[in-house]
């Protein structure tokens, strides 16, 4: 019985082992479909792109002269019209440099007057401003005694230290120079106190725990934090010192785009006044422009927006 259970019945035909199974067709390889490579910009394209860049700007400009010449045709021709001022425009700038006296000089020399004004004046409120902002900001008591100050000093128009200047210092160009300095300083003081007080908490404990001392605490943790409310403020400073300085230096006189406006009033040169106010803007669109990349090349990627 024992040989029952492992050996097969009498009846059962012997098995040669598993049926065959029928071959199964190999896949086929996976059909890779072809990586386009990217499309390149036609010309099409690319002048598409250049015209809807400079159609705004375009539009705008037509405007503008659409307009003057309006009010010029309107002012029978008081206001001299785009193409009377062109050609003035042609005239003044084939010569910017010349000199026929300290009072009859080049549109080229007034805008560096100007911008020497400018530049001695921010630079000292820089000099001023942004450290005294750093403490401000950085100690609460020196904060909530310099609010008032600030609140009270900062609103007054700049034009009404200019007395004050011509008083202290006995000569225009210096009076000039501190009007540019006291309208200069608050913008890089305030913005500079703003951003040392939002410097986060968790910096200042490391710092504490690592006891580092203020240099190195303004140094290597409120600066690179504060450095794009600084920037901000700087910007704003030097936008106000321009628009200043012009009226500044109709009240004083001397050598200057200020002066020169006035100057060209007094000798009913309406042109040239026009001429000073495209070269006005230009200059302040130009200094903010050089800001702006100023302030990109140095703020961090996150914060530039």
């Amino acid at each position: 019985m024992v040989s029952a259970v492992f050996h097969s019945p009498p009846h059962a035909p012997p098995t040669a082992g598993p049926a065959p199974q029928p071959a199964q067709p190999a896949p086929a390889p996976a059909r890779s479909t072809p990586r386009t490579p990217p499309a390149k910009p036609n010309a099409s394209a690319w002048s598409r792109r250049l015209w809807l860049a400079l159609l705004p700007p375009l539009c705008g400009l037509g405007l503008l002269l659409g307009v003057w010449a309006l009010v010029s045709t309107a002012t029978g021709h008081s206001i001299p019209t785009p193409q009377e001022t062109w050609a003035q425009a042609r005239q003044v700038f084939s010569d910017p440099f010349y000199r026929n006296g300290p009072n009859d000089q080049g549109v080229g020399w007034n805008v560096l007057a100007s911008l020497q004004r400018v530049a001695l004046g921010f630079g000292l409120a820089a000099l001023v401003g942004i450290p005294a902002g750093f403490v401000i900001g950085r100690f609460p008591f020196l904060q909530r005694m310099c609010n008032p100050l600030v609140s009270l000093l900062r609103p007054v128009s700049p034009l009404a230290w200019l007395p004050i200047g011509l008083l202290v210092f006995k000569g225009a160009h210096p009076a000039a120079i501190w009007t540019i300095f006291i309208c200069s300083i608050w913008p890089m003081l305030v913005n500079t106190a703003i951003g040392v007080q939002r410097v986060p908490q968790d910096y200042m404990n490391v710092a504490r725990v690592l006891q580092l001392s203020e240099w190195k605490i303004a140094t290597k943790i409120l600066l690179p934090a504060v450095l794009p409310y600084l920037l901000t403020g700087v910007r704003l400073a030097v936008g106000t010192a321009w628009l200043v300085i012009v009226a500044a230096e109709m009240l004083t006189g001397g050598v200057g785009i200020g002066f020169w406006v006035w100057d060209e009033w007094n000798n009913l040169n309406v042109k040239n006044i026009i001429i000073a106010i495209f070269v006005i803007g230009i200059v302040g669109l130009l200094l903010e422009y050089a800001l702006v990349k100023l302030a990109t090349a140095l703020t961090f990627e996150e914060v530039r927006t």
